[in-house]
C-alpha cells in the first residue's frame, strides 16, 4: 500500500477567507507565536462559523521549533470534529506557514495521521496576517490579511 500524500498549494488571504466561509471542511491554522496572537491579533472567523486553530510553529521568545506542534495540531482537530481534508496555514508573512505545511505533508507521507484521517490539501496563505514591510518599514499596510480588510480581532 502506498503512503498517503498531501498536496501543498498557496492562495492569497482573500481567497483563503472565501474558502473558509464556503467550505465547512476547511480549517485555518495560525502558526505565529502567542505573543503575536496577543499583541497583533488573530483572524476572526465568526462569519464562517469557525475558530482559528492557534498552534505555534516556533515558541516565543526563543523562536525554537515547537516540539509539540503535531500533537497540538491533532488536539485542535479532535476538539473541532476531527482532522479536515484541507488545512490552511497562516503566519506573519508566509514563511513559517509554508514550513509548517511542509512538515505536515511529511507527517502525512510518514503515516502520522492514521487515527484521525490525514489532510490531503495543505495551503499556505501567502502574504500572511501582517504582510510584507512597506516603504516606511511597517507591516499590516501593504498586503496580508489585515491590510486586505479581512475580519480580525485582538484579545
Amino acid at each position: 500500500m502506498m503512503p498517503a500524500r498531501a498536496r501543498i498549494d498557496e492562495m492569497n488571504p482573500d481567497a483563503a477567507y472565501t474558502l473558509l466561509c464556503e467550505d465547512d471542511s476547511v480549517r485555518l491554522v495560525d502558526v505565529r507565536t502567542r505573543a503575536e496572537w496577543s499583541f497583533v491579533g488573530l483572524p476572526d472567523l465568526i462569519d464562517a462559523s469557525k475558530r482559528v486553530w492557534p498552534v505555534e510553529w516556533v515558541v516565543f521568545p526563543t523562536m525554537m521549533p515547537n516540539p509539540d506542534f503535531m500533537a497540538q495540531l491533532t488536539e485542535c482537530a479532535a476538539a473541532d470534529g476531527g482532522m479536515p481534508r484541507q488545512l490552511l496555514f497562516i503566519c506573519r508573512s508566509g514563511a513559517r506557514s509554508m514550513s509548517a505545511a511542509q512538515a505536515v505533508a511529511q507527517a502525512v507521507a510518514d503515516g502520522g495521521f492514521r487515527d484521525d484521517g490525514a489532510p490531503t490539501v495543505l495551503t499556505n496563505v501567502v502574504e500572511g496576517f501582517e504582510g510584507d514591510i512597506n516603504g516606511d518599514g511597517h507591516r499590516g499596510r501593504l498586503n496580508g490579511w489585515k491590510a486586505r480588510g479581512l475580519p480580525w480581532r485582538q484579545n
